[in-house]
């Protein structure tokens, strides 16, 4: 278990994975029923009656050994929903942690006693986690110590001030409890404030250019390709905490791609409409700059667009115009990717795919809920706390707050993503067609970077690597040890920082931990050096952003992203 400051930089992240979309255009309850993987599981059970009466008996005696106070049993010294002191000191409720811990352990383990297909596994494990979770004692107002302190602390506005939270937060989605003050920050003012303009406006995106703050840059510039769900800022926070700063500071030329937020109008927007935008974006930033090429890097489903790019780009004889190709915390390869591959089936899709063509898009929101729920003590029970025991204003926090300005995901596009994500279909050359082109990885021969996250829930640095696979060309891999959002807001400084880095993908993923070798601090610098090294020689630094062709329309962040 992570720590609650780091639980909160991975939790961030949740919001913009778009690789499975189908729980988010999904009902509560058929989000959390196992459904049949639920009923094959009682099936089983009931077929190993003996592991059954041998977990019954372990616990009874556990249970036995906790009422006369002689189990030594204790949540994790990490375990932050027990760590006021009165879960230990007081003998009724440090009995009732000790229950609650052997109840679980128990359920947990009947879970693991049934063999399912790894699909079904998954899911039942998800409910029973999640119910494991729901059923601690910290959640309970009438028990925990946390809730009658602030009651005495408070004189009893907690218990006004916290039901009133509860009903403000399940009045509009995400219905789960709020992560970050909606007025905490401003947009342009506190996040998202490196120098910048806007060079280029399209229905679909805005294309920023950064100001150089050295005296010469890199002839090659970058552009980035964010998600499609959530603002592009994630990659410019605040002002150290910017990936964007740090590519500028090291004198590279940025250029920031800022997708429009889409609406019913813009349904039919899809895989092609987000690749013909990728190459706009590709051919002004390299006009701008004089340069025949560009760095592509993609992040998360932005960066499966890219990818996608590329192998279109590299089928129709243009891939000159790409000088390198960058892939953050990004599944190609859905082979086992987690909770979310498990959670889709062929009905499930057509469902999910029905009820956003009915709307148009697919809203955020629900999709932020979908993935708060895959670290409910992180992101649910450790705001319910918070929120509505103890009636207080959750803490500012910049990545929170970005996660929680969600945008819409037009139609069409998120019926492409279920439709390839569901059916693996980029392991298979020529199985996805975009521009009319069918998509083969292979075909990419571009040198590569790739990073994945050690601690990501969202996208498994093995699913990472088995995608950096697909790729033809030669690949830098690497494991940064963060979470999906943390591995990507890792500026130089932190001590705890490190990554593991390697540019041989060739060996199995089980593997690749024994040949790989581990740095300190960030991946920042080294991902700075791998692009120098790809950027040709260094020039004067422009002294006006855009061009005659394209001409500056309004300071950077832009209007876009402005938009809700």
């Amino acid at each position: 278990m992570t720590s609650v400051e780091d639980s909160r930089e991975v939790g961030g992240a949740a919001a913009p994975l778009d690789l499975l979309l189908t729980q988010a255009a999904t009902s509560t309850v058929r989000r959390f029923s196992p459904g049949r993987p639920g009923l094959r599981f009682l099936s089983g059970l009931a077929r190993r009656p003996d592991r059954v009466a041998a977990r019954a008996r372990s616990l009874a005696g556990q249970l036995a050994q906790i009422a006369v106070g002689t189990c030594d049993l204790a949540p994790s010294s990490r375990d932050k929903r027990f760590a006021d002191p009165a879960w230990k000191e007081n003998p009724v409720l440090r009995r009732l942690v000790q229950a609650y811990l052997a109840t679980g352990e128990t359920a947990l383990g009947l879970l693991h006693d049934v063999p399912l297909e790894w699909a079904d596994a998954e899911r039942v494990r998800f409910a029973g986690t999640n119910l494991v979770d729901a059923l601690a004692p910290s959640n309970n107002p009438l028990i925990s110590p946390v809730a009658w302190k602030a009651f005495i602390d408070t004189a009893g506005a907690n218990v006004v001030r916290g039901p009133r939270n509860l009903v403000r937060d399940l009045a509009s989605t995400p219905r789960v409890p709020t992560m970050v003050d909606p007025d905490a920050f401003e947009v342009g003012r506190d996040l998202a404030v490196t120098p910048g303009s806007v060079v280029l406006r399209t229905p679909v995106f805005e294309l920023i250019q950064y100001r150089p703050t050295t005296p010469t840059v890199r002839s090659v510039p970058v552009l980035v390709a964010p998600p499609t769900i959530n603002k592009y800022y994630v990659l410019d926070l605040a002002p150290g905490r910017s990936m964007v700063e740090h590519l500028v500071g090291q004198g590279q030329q940025v250029f920031m791609i800022s997708w429009r937020n889409p609406d019913a109008r813009h349904r039919d927007w899809g895989f092609d409409t987000y690749a013909t935008a990728i190459i706009e974006a590709i051919d002004a930033a390299a006009e701008i700059t004089g340069q025949d090429a560009v760095h592509l890097m993609g992040v998360c489903s932005g960066g499966i667009l890219s990818a996608m790019t590329a192998a279109v780009l590299a089928a129709t004889g243009r891939q000159e115009k790409l000088a390198s190709l960058s892939l953050l915390v990004t599944v190609l390869d859905q082979t086992r990717a987690g909770l979310l591959g498990a959670s889709i089936d062929e009905d499930a899709a057509a469902q999910a795919v029905a009820a956003s063509q009915r709307q148009g898009y697919l809203d955020g929101r629900k999709l932020a809920e979908v993935f708060a729920w895959l670290r409910p003590n992180d992101l649910i029970w450790n705001y319910w706390i918070n929120n509505y025991l103890q009636g207080k204003r959750p803490p500012k926090f910049d990545i929170l707050f970005w996660n929680s300005d969600t945008t819409r995901m037009a139609a069409r596009l998120h019926a492409d993503f279920v439709g390839m994500t569901s059916r693996n279909a980029l392991t298979h050359p020529g199985a996805v067609t975009v521009l009319g082109t069918e998509v083969d990885l292979a075909q990419v021969t571009l040198d590569s970077y790739v990073l994945a996250g050690s601690a990501d829930h969202i996208c498994p640095w093995q699913s990472c690597y088995r995608s950096s696979q697909l790729l033809g060309g030669k690949v830098r891999f690497v494991q940064s040890t963060n979470g999906h959002i943390a591995a990507l807001v890792n500026p130089p400084g932190n001590p705890k920082s490190s990554y593991r880095v390697t540019d041989d993908n060739a060996v199995p993923a089980e593997d690749w931990t024994d040949t790989a070798r581990t740095e300190k601090g960030s991946w920042w610098p080294d991902h700075a050096a791998w692009l120098g090294e790809r950027s040709g020689p260094d020039k004067p630094a422009p002294e006006e952003l855009g061009s005659p062709r394209f001409r500056v329309r309004e300071a950077a962040p832009g209007s876009y992203v402005r938009d809700s």
